[in-house]
């Protein structure tokens, strides 16, 4: 493995062990929903009207993991919270890098 690479995946690795800040210190310093993170009701709240299509597109795709939460773990606590987080962002990693791997060799292939 290059230096750069291991560099890399160093890197990856401590995002995904501070991943649980993200439910963490919203919950210490009881800010709410991470920023940009919104669904349409709490958009709805916070501006007071939806946007167009907004609602409607919204309804479009829903996530494996919403929230970052497996179903059924949003009430167990923080500790599960923080566990959801880490499988998140492990799972969110290997498919991306999965697909990335899958792509260079294709495109490597062409050559």
């Amino acid at each position: 493995m290059k230096k750069n690479t291991a560099r890399l995946w160093i890197g990856l690795v401590i995002l995904v062990i501070l991943s649980p800040l993200g439910v963490i210190l919203p919950k210490y310093f009881k800010a709410g929903t991470a920023w940009g993170e919104w669904g349409a009701d709490e958009m709805r709240k916070l501006v007071g009207y939806i946007p167009f299509g907004f609602d409607k597109l919204s309804t479009m795709w829903n996530a494996p993991l919403s929230g970052y939460i497996f179903k059924g773990w949003d009430e167990k606590g923080l500790g599960h919270l923080s566990l959801s987080y880490l499988a998140s962002a492990i799972l969110g990693i290997a498919i991306t890098v999965a697909i990335m791997l899958f792509l260079g060799r294709i495109l490597t292939k062409k050559r």
